[in-house]
């Protein structure tokens, strides 16, 4: 697809909800009959929560700014990208770490080579090339902004807001089929726990600007054993099946420390396809135990872990590696 006509490329066919994402609503969403080089690959295991999967499908069908919440793991960005894929929806990430600042999104100033000479040329953001075309935006660790860059953000919150490029005394409409979401760990107030470092407080104006905030959080746990054997299917048989379940519990009983603040370093369902994909290279439970999760907790803390372990398997876990591992 040529750049002009991505430009001016728009929905020209409707999803069925219940058909596409299996959650039992009537309704249909836009979706593009053919996608292009920016468009997420389908996961065909992947698990739709059905509550934030309806507010995701509100930001592409009405136009909606949508900002999603949940502890790190719960697949948030993951979630947004798997809806665009299903609708063919080009999607771009864009990680709001500390090194991103004003002149990346908006744009700046480079000189270029041209007929060959060096010449000023200005070259636009991010931003302002989203902002133009049919493309969903995820901006990852929201709460982890500059506040130069947020000040960037706020004005493009507005369904029909128009985005000012002072450099260039240029103003900029939004493309009728631009999508704009969010992820944060936190809930814009800061993080008194200490797990998030780097997120901070945001401006309760540009929070009120978000159209939807929706709640992402672990999933069931046969929700969670379906996602990590669609990624590790050699433990669909027995007794690896039977194990993998455990090993969800064990992640399950970090959440329940967590939140009771027995413990401060919790298992997402990334550690458990971690922890299951090192199983497979090692061979070894406990060793796969350690190398995926245990290895980067607090030593006062290992104790209860190993707790939740021996509730789990019947046994604490082995801190050497497999006996058939010796020096020659």
């Amino acid at each position: 697809m040529s750049e002009d006509n991505f430009t001016l490329a728009k929905p020209d066919t409707e999803v069925s909800i219940r058909h596409t994402f299996g959650i039992d609503v009537d309704g249909t969403v836009p979706a593009f009959s053919t996608g292009n080089e920016h468009v997420p690959t389908v996961d065909p295991g992947y698990q739709f929560d059905p509550s934030t999967t309806m507010a995701i499908l509100a930001g592409f069908r009405d136009n909606l700014r949508v900002l999603l919440q949940g502890r790190h793991g719960t697949g948030k960005s993951s979630h947004i990208e798997q809806v665009a894929a299903r609708l063919n929806w080009p999607c771009v990430r864009l990680n709001l770490d500390s090194h991103v600042s004003r002149i990346d999104l908006i744009g700046k100033d480079a000189i270029v080579l041209r007929d060959g000479k060096q010449v000023t040329d200005y070259r636009e953001g991010l931003l302002p090339w989203c902002y133009q075309r049919p493309v969903v935006l995820i901006l990852d660790e929201y709460d982890a902004g500059r506040p130069d860059v947020m000040f960037v953000i706020q004005r493009i919150l507005e369904a029909d807001g128009k985005l000012t490029i002072m450099d260039q005394n240029k103003v900029i409409p939004p493309n009728p089929y631009f999508r704009l979401f969010a992820t944060a760990n936190t809930v814009g107030l800061g993080d008194v726990t200490g797990l998030y470092h780097g997120t901070q407080q945001l401006n309760q104006a540009q929070l009120d600007r978000w159209n939807v905030v929706a709640r992402l959080d672990y999933l069931s746990e046969e929700a969670e054993l379906n996602v990590v054997l669609s990624k590790q299917n050699w433990m669909a048989d027995e007794p690896h099946r039977s194990v993998l379940l455990q090993m969800v519990r064990m992640a399950n009983l970090t959440r329940s420390g967590f939140t009771q603040g027995d413990v401060s370093v919790v298992m997402s369902p990334r550690t458990v396809i971690s922890w299951a994909q090192n199983l497979r290279v090692f061979g070894d439970l406990d060793f796969a135990f350690h190398t995926s999760f245990l290895n980067r907790c607090d030593e006062v803390e290992r104790a209860t872990y190993g707790e939740y372990y021996q509730r789990c398997f019947g046994r604490l876990p082995g801190d050497a590696a497999p006996e058939l591992w010796t020096r020659l």
